[in-house]
């Protein structure tokens, strides 16, 4: 069991940390890399949450909706994988509360209950059987509404600021790059340099000024890295928090798989020691699903 005493950075300020987690291949549940290692390291370091909420790239549809039943289903939301990936299970409890709660801190934006179709998909538990194994805090998912603009999810993510102080790890689970049409297999721990390019500027907003975050819409290598926006919108969740809190995210981990995917996490208010440079790939995956199959 996980203990319970907060961080001596938290018990100062009574404000929960939250994190961007580079979620990468769903592999990466079963791995053990440098990367599953930052989120065991960032769980660790965190009081026991009241609750997780978790904005994962993976329930990308067009609608505003919370997880509301109290015992969510392990989502297996992807094929061709080997058997011990499927036979994965995270038994977190749901908190149907806590999911009220979240809807009314964010009016007058209106978020549905969803009590009995969705659940928690592999964006949410690949990095949570790492960061909390136990299964032992309740979970609950924040859709990605895909008829939103970035401003806006920027803006949620700014006015989710308040349940840090009621105890609610606030995650996000994507990727800052992620192009699966331009894998390159020959490269499993290395970027190519259009995602390089776009990682670093990526980070050099978010530590400097992640109000802005969305204007990278506008980068010239946008388009190659966000080729869809389904797993960078979660990292625009978290810059909405910083900059609700005057506060800047700092690196947890960062590094490349593939030549097109970036795995660079970050949090917020954790105070932990980053683990930069050359990275460890999750496993090779054989097959994924297209980004966007789930609107």
């Amino acid at each position: 069991m996980r203990d319970p005493a907060p961080t001596d950075r938290t018990q100062a300020n009574g404000v929960m940390p939250a994190a961007f987690l580079g979620h990468g291949t769903p592999m990466n549940a079963l791995d053990v890399n440098r990367y599953t290692r930052a989120w065991a390291a960032f769980g660790a370091s965190v009081p026991t949450p009241r609750a997780i909420l978790m904005v994962s790239a993976h329930w990308y549809v067009n609608a505003s909706a919370l997880t509301a039943m109290a015992e969510p289903r392990t989502i297996h939301d992807f094929y061709g994988f080997p058997d011990e990936l499927f036979a994965v299970a995270y038994p977190a409890k749901g908190d149907p509360e806590m999911a009220a709660e979240v809807a009314e801190v964010v009016k007058p934006t209106q978020i549905g209950l969803d009590a009995d179709s969705w659940g928690l998909d592999h964006g949410t538990w690949s990095v949570l059987v790492h960061a909390f194994p136990d299964a032992d805090v309740p979970v609950v998912q924040l859709s990605i509404n895909a008829a939103k603009s970035l401003d806006d999810h920027v803006a949620l993510g700014a006015a989710l600021a308040p349940l840090r102080e009621r105890g609610v790890l606030i995650l996000g689970s994507g990727n800052v790059v992620h192009n699966l049409g331009m894998v390159n297999w020959s490269q499993p721990d290395a970027g190519t340099e259009w995602a390089r390019r776009f990682d670093d500027d990526a980070a050099e907003m978010m530590i400097s000024n992640p109000a802005d975050i969305a204007s990278l819409v506008a980068h010239p290598d946008y388009r190659l890295a966000v080729p869809t926006p389904d797993h960078f919108i979660p990292l625009l969740y978290l810059a909405g928090l910083a900059a609700a809190a005057g506060q800047q995210p700092e690196v947890l981990v960062d590094g490349y798989a593939y030549g097109s995917l970036s795995m660079t996490s970050y949090a917020l208010g954790s105070g932990l020691d980053p683990v930069v440079g050359a990275g460890e790939a999750g496993l090779a995956v054989p097959d994924v699903p297209a980004d966007e199959t789930n609107i």
